[in-house]
């Protein structure tokens, strides 16, 4: 005979609906210990599962320390690499580089593959210092980062610096011995804090180095966080100019030369020069004024970017202070291949010309070279310029450009290249004009004009032109929205879409099967550079398919 009742007489519990009341105040249901242990212990899981989830998203996504804390304030230009940057950085860039045949055939990196071992196998340095070993000379000590700096220690010349991350500080002793050992004894010096070795060219000179950081770093300086701040995330590559570098370049501009050579010309055009250039003074002043500079190259959004931030004061003062550089580029049609575009603000074109005089150093005035280009070209300068280009201009390439169509045609009537402005459209009409006077028939072909309201296209192909005058809605595009950043207060844009018409650029090296495999996953490129407040804004993309 079985019973229900269990051993020790007492009656089973039942739950049921609505089955039972509160129970009074100050007193305890059966088990109400057990279940608010057991309530207290999952919250602690769960505590303690948020906060490791916290600790390994930031572990994942966090940059760590950077060379910057083992150089002074002092420091006037800083280029810092990082082998090891966050973990979404590091995803990005595997899955980006692993397209390319060229890299996953002859490099073929996996997330938690060692990048410096592969860095020393590819280099020179293994070959050049015989028994120099990888494993027992290097990968004990060397961490993830590394920087080159320029440092003002109060001599004539900035001290030029390498500064390596460490893991051990006397394996680090050890192996730069080594290596110094294999280079010659003029290979410099060094000098360990904390977790970072600073190379120089004396020993001398590295312990100044770490002497002057001891006092203040240049991770603490406000102007270097400020502008490092405001670029954001810190990528593969990091780059700072400090305000005393403008300083240090402006006081010895004479020595810096410049990539004006002298000119020497078969007419009045382009006569013999007979003076060496200067930099105008206005960019000589420009130098003394400058506040600084930060750029990073990271991987992000599935793209790799370059991204630099500064003061925006010496961009107002020349001809990029506007908004309107994508004023027309925006309305291009959306299968456009190639646009790049510019807004001009009033006086641009005198501005211009100012600093073109000073920098080429002609040795003439600038009234006698604006005769001579006015003599050539038939029109008023600088006045006619500005005219012809507007406040918004932009060149662009259809996305059914076929370069072979190009080669071969007499006169380009069907080739999708064109330039379209927005301005004073009579104006521009009577300056394209002038220009097809000027050099007559057939010269004069390619530059046939259509207008519309305050917007002129210019180019060979009449349909093109047609196509490009009305608003094609480029601007709202997913791929240019992709590569190009704040086209809306963009001063500068450049835009390339690489699949337009099935991927032009590889159909280029049709006959390169290697380079064409190469070629094929990229798929957009952009530039835009803008200003927000006091800062200046550039940013460079790159995305593959």
């Amino acid at each position: 005979m079985t019973s229900s009742t269990p051993p020790g007489g007492s009656q089973p519990e039942y739950l049921e609906q609505g089955g039972g009341g509160p129970l009074p105040r100050g007193t305890k249901g059966p088990g109400s210990g057990r279940r608010k242990a057991v309530i207290a212990g999952v919250g602690a899981l769960g505590l303690a599962a948020i906060g490791c989830g916290v600790w390994a998203a930031t572990s994942f996504l966090a940059t760590g320390a950077q060379p910057a804390e083992a150089l002074p304030a002092s420091t006037l230009g800083y280029a810092s690499i990082d082998l090891d940057p966050s973990g979404g950085q590091k995803v990005e860039a595997i899955r980006m580089l692993n397209k390319f045949p060229a890299f996953r055939d002859e490099i073929g990196l996996d997330t938690d593959d060692d990048i410096k071992r592969t860095i020393f196998d590819e280099g020179d340095l293994a070959e050049e210092c015989d028994g120099l070993d990888y494993a027992g000379d290097i990968e004990p000590w060397l961490g993830d980062r590394a920087a080159i700096a320029a440092v003002d220690l109060g001599r004539e010349e900035p001290v030029p610096v390498v500064v390596l991350q460490v893991k051990d500080a006397d394996a680090a002793d050890a192996g730069l011995a080594t290596v110094r050992d294999c280079a010659g004894e003029d290979a410099g010096g060094w000098s360990i804090a904390g977790e970072w070795a600073v190379v120089a060219e004396t020993e001398t000179l590295a312990d100044e180095v770490v002497t002057e950081t001891e006092s203040a770093t240049l991770a603490d300086d406000e102007t270097y966080q400020k502008w490092t701040d405001e670029v954001g995330e810190a990528g593969v590559l990091n780059l700072y100019a400090a305000p005393a570098a403008g300083d240090y370049l402006a006081d010895n501009v004479d020595e810096l030369g410049f990539p004006f050579g002298p000119m020497e010309g078969e007419d009045e055009i382009l006569p013999e020069q007979s003076t060496t250039p200067d930099l105008p003074d206005e960019m000589v002043e420009g130098l003394r004024d400058f506040e600084g500079v930060a750029a990073t190259l990271r991987f992000a959004d599935g793209g790799l970017e370059l991204e630099s931030v500064g003061d925006a004061a010496a961009i107002r003062q020349h001809y990029l202070d506007t908004d309107a550089g994508d004023d027309v580029l925006a309305s291009l049609p959306a299968d456009t291949a190639v646009a790049i575009g510019v807004g001009l603000p009033d006086g641009w074109a005198q501005r211009l010309l100012d600093q073109a005089v000073g920098t080429l150093g002609s040795g003439q005035s600038q009234e006698q070279m604006v005769a001579q280009a006015e003599r050539w070209t038939g029109l008023a300068l600088p006045e006619d310029l500005e005219t012809l280009l507007g406040d918004s201009t932009v060149l662009a390439i259809g996305g059914d450009f076929d370069p072979e169509a190009f080669e071969n045609s007499p006169d380009g009537s069907n080739v999708p290249i064109g330039v379209k402005v927005q301005g004073d459209a009579a104006a521009i009409e009577e300056v394209l004009d002038k220009v097809r006077n000027r050099i007559g028939q057939p010269m004069s072909e390619p530059l046939r004009s259509r207008s519309e309201g305050d917007v002129v296209a210019i180019g060979p192909s009449d349909d093109y032109l047609s196509k490009i005058l009305g608003n094609g809605g480029l601007g709202d595009s997913e791929a240019f929205r992709d590569v190009v950043r704040e086209p809306e207060k963009a001063s500068a844009i450049v835009f390339v879409n690489f699949d337009a018409n099935g991927n032009w650029l590889s159909a280029l090296a049709d006959d390169d099967p290697e380079a064409k495999a190469n070629l094929e996953p990229l798929e957009g490129f952009g530039v835009s550079t803008w200003q927000d407040g006091d800062t200046s804004h550039a940013l460079l993309r790159l995305t593959t398919n």
